[in-house]
């Protein structure tokens, strides 16, 4: 089981972990939401539960609780800058399709 973080998303967490002493890691999850019924979540960890799995790359520790992990396990996460937005970029091998607008996403089981 694994997360990969490209070089802009690892840069991204970084910022955001310098600037919040306090934070542990990054957690990724999903939650129930949006047209396709999940979106992802990306926030400052401040603890790591006993059910979390905990990835670290290049000195960020990315952490997923166990309930989600089926669902985005082997995800790819990016940062992308187009103008004046920015946000971070999911690629899901378990999404078996997304909304129109890309802010959530379907899965076999749940299909």
């Amino acid at each position: 089981m694994t997360i990969q973080l490209t070089t802009a998303a690892r840069q991204r967490m970084q910022d955001f972990l310098a600037k919040e002493p306090a934070a542990c890691g990054v957690r990724f999850g999903i939650k129930r939401t949006g047209c396709s019924g999940f979106g992802y979540t990306v926030d400052l960890a401040t603890s790591v539960a006993g059910d979390d799995t905990v990835f670290e790359q290049d000195g960020v520790r990315l952490i997923v609780d166990r309930k989600a992990l089926p669902f985005v396990d082997g995800t790819e996460i990016d940062f992308q800058r187009q103008g004046l937005n920015a946000a971070f970029v999911f690629r899901n091998p378990n999404a078996t399709g997304e909304c129109g607008c890309g802010e959530s996403f379907t899965v076999e089981a749940q299909a």
